[in-house]
């Protein structure tokens, strides 16, 4: 089977659940937003210490999972989002912070792996925003647009700890 079908020559594609939407549409820009931020982490990760890297892994995975979601309206995805995986982030970040004990508002980019990755958290906010407007006009699990937020948080951690361990962050403060 090949992935070049034709079948979005005309501006459409297909949602998991195999409705035709067009390629514009807020679902369809809320998921590939999604994706581009996994082809992002993918970048990344060849740029961070293996621990962090092990973790992009993991997020990637669950991105997988946040964008099937996305893609599937009217129906039951198969391995949704859930509350524990929000759990599970957010105690990932209280982990990092407490090794990264921040000191006022950081300038981002102190090493390329910690580049890397403010460029998908950045990447995250938008998938956030594009999930934000799809849910004014749709019904969606909100538990999508907690894990997305939960995610971008966990990513600045990421990054400072990529900087903390490099002894390289740096502060807003001194700056006239």
């Amino acid at each position: 089977m090949s992935i070049t079908t034709g079948t979005g020559d005309k501006g459409e594609t297909s949602l998991w659940s195999g409705e035709r939407v067009n390629k514009d549409s807020l679902r369809v820009e809320a998921y590939g937003t999604v994706d581009e931020l996994s082809s992002f982490l993918g970048e990344a990760k060849h740029f961070v210490s293996e621990e962090i890297g092990r973790h992009i892994v993991s997020i990637q995975r669950f991105l997988f999972k946040l964008a099937g979601q996305l893609a599937s309206r009217d129906m039951q995805y198969v391995e949704p989002i859930v509350e524990n995986d929000i759990v599970a982030i957010t105690e990932l970040v209280h982990e990092f912070e407490s090794v990264v004990k921040l000191d006022g508002f950081v300038i981002p980019g102190s090493t390329i792996g910690s580049s890397k990755i403010d460029i998908c958290r950045t990447v995250a906010r938008r998938a956030e925003r594009r999930i934000v407007a799809l849910s004014r006009v749709e019904t969606i699990d909100t538990t999508l647009l907690k894990y997305i937020n939960r995610l971008s948080d966990l990513l600045f951690i990421f990054a400072r700890y990529e900087e903390y361990k490099a002894g390289k962050i740096v502060y807003k403060k001194g700056i006239k």
